[in-house]
């Protein structure tokens, strides 16, 4: 199991832009799968791969990503925001607003990603 200093899921501590610290997730997306495979398929120690029904034209893809996210994670959307990677498979999506301990968190958003891709198998 990958631990939250990985490069799949990995928090940086408080800054002034984000004093509470946020939480980066690193993505491999599939676009376009079917319906019934839509979701996260698998985490890894590098990366989260997850499939999205939507096709990659007028950020479809990207607002899916997050919609999956949320679900799987329990997060509003609001929390969830694309930081890198909007026009390609690869992204980056940052968990905003952490409260409490961060590395606790990214233990259990790792937990519930794990969850989220066996109950997807």
């Amino acid at each position: 199991m990958a631990s939250p200093g990985t490069a799949a899921v990995r928090f940086l501590a408080g800054s002034k832009k984000a004093p509470q610290g946020i939480l980066q997730l690193r993505l491999h997306v599939k676009p376009g799968a079917r319906g019934n495979r839509e979701g996260i398929q698998a985490v890894t120690d590098d990366v989260i791969e997850l499939c999205v029904a939507a096709q990659a034209k007028d950020g479809e893809a990207n607002q899916a990503v997050i919609e999956v996210l949320s679900e799987a994670l329990d997060i509003p959307k609001s929390k969830l925001v694309l930081a890198q990677g909007a026009r390609s498979r690869d992204k980056t999506v940052v968990v905003q607003d952490i409260k409490g301990d961060g590395t606790t968190y990214a233990n259990t958003i790792l937990e519930l990603l794990h969850k989220a891709s066996s109950e997807a198998s």
